[in-house]
């Protein structure tokens, strides 16, 4: 195992699997997210012979989640292969397979280990096509395994997403379902923009329905669940989390709507201020910490273009602005339902 600009691509979505083209049908099954993000780089590298998917133990082992099993017994050592631990030398050397006319997907292995590759992402991937007008793009798919909630120690269950987000230049996108791991993640292969695809690390085991049919547009938010009285803004491994205390909320009388951000940037403002106008309430939620995050953009925008919709001040459940916590306490860090409960219960309802 291994050590511890230009516009962002906003394709229509994916195409159809290889597999579902041969078979003249639409293959529908029940899997995991791991089992979905396989399926969805297996299907891009039999449809596209510019696809490469690299980066450390992705080969043999199968990557450390074993997201890759299986690849390279299928499309050979030049289409899925071991890299040296170096991740800036992975993501260097994805620019330049990218400037050549390849579509490179490069896994980051886990979320600290991509900090050492932040310069190459922010310097050059994310403003080589801007920096040549437009004549150089960086068809790229970075996969980041994120987040908490395994058990992991420091280095291994951060929520980095904000500092790409902050990035122009680029695509960030955070699945909650196996069905969006396999729609979005083909999406992102296609897209001829560099894509940072955060993979919740903790809904690997999750299961779905997965219909390789389904195309996923990169620049849409999804409401996932209808309500009335409150919107819960959320993306990744939170989304559970909102539609469990959105269960429990009903239970209790109160209408509760579930939006699923799934694309960070660029931002679906229209799905979301639709939302939030509907309900006159809304609670963001997330696992980085609050401070300058992704979860503190979302409220700013609701305050800019819903404020006099808004019946309550805009609420964000989040991580606490501390490094991550030790396995024996995370369960006291990450944001539970009780949590966002507590906070939908202070939106000023008149039968307080």
């Amino acid at each position: 195992m291994a050590h511890g600009a230009a516009p962002a691509g906003t394709p229509a979505g994916a195409a159809p699997s290889a597999r579902d083209a041969e078979a003249g049908a639409t293959t529908v099954e029940t899997l995991t997210m791991a089992s979905a993000l396989n399926l969805a780089l297996a299907d891009a590298l039999a449809s596209d012979d510019r696809v490469v998917v690299f980066g450390e133990d992705v080969g043999a082992l199968g990557g450390v989640f074993r997201i890759t099993d299986g690849l390279t017994a299928r499309f050979g050592e030049d289409r899925c292969f071991d890299t040296p631990l170096a991740e800036s030398g992975i993501v260097g050397t994805a620019v330049g397979m990218a400037m050549n006319g390849l579509a490179p997907v490069v896994e980051m292995q886990f979320d600290a280990f991509a900090l050492p590759a932040f310069e190459q992402v922010v310097s050059h991937v994310a403003k080589l096509g801007n920096r040549t007008r437009g004549d150089l793009r960086m068809p790229m798919v970075i996969r980041i395994p994120y987040g908490g909630g395994i058990g992991g120690v420091e280095h291994h269950c951060d929520s980095s997403e904000a500092y790409y987000a902050h990035t122009p230049g680029l695509t960030v996108v955070s699945p909650s379902t196996p069905q969006d791991a396999y729609s979005l993640l083909r999406a992102a292969i296609a897209s001829p923009d560099p894509v940072v695809f955060m993979e919740p690390k903790k809904l690997y085991w999750s299961t779905g329905p997965v219909d390789t049919s389904i195309a996923a547009d990169l620049r849409r938010a999804r409401v996932v669940r209808p309500g009335s009285d409150v919107t819960l803004i959320s993306y990744g491994p939170s989304v559970p989390i909102a539609l469990e205390a959105a269960e429990v909320a009903e239970a209790g009388g109160r209408s509760v709507e579930v939006v699923d951000v799934r694309t960070l940037t660029p931002f679906d403002d229209r799905t979301v201020m639709e939302s939030v106008r509907r309900t006159g309430r809304a609670v963001v939620i997330a696992e980085a910490p609050g401070f300058a995050s992704v979860a503190s953009e979302i409220q700013a925008r609701v305050f800019e273009q819903c404020f006099e919709y808004l019946e309550a001040p805009v609420r964000r459940v989040t991580g606490f602005d501390t490094p991550f916590a030790s396995p024996k306490f995370e369960h006291w860090y990450l944001p539970d339902a009780e949590r966002v409960l507590d906070a939908i219960e202070t939106l000023h309802w008149e039968d307080q």
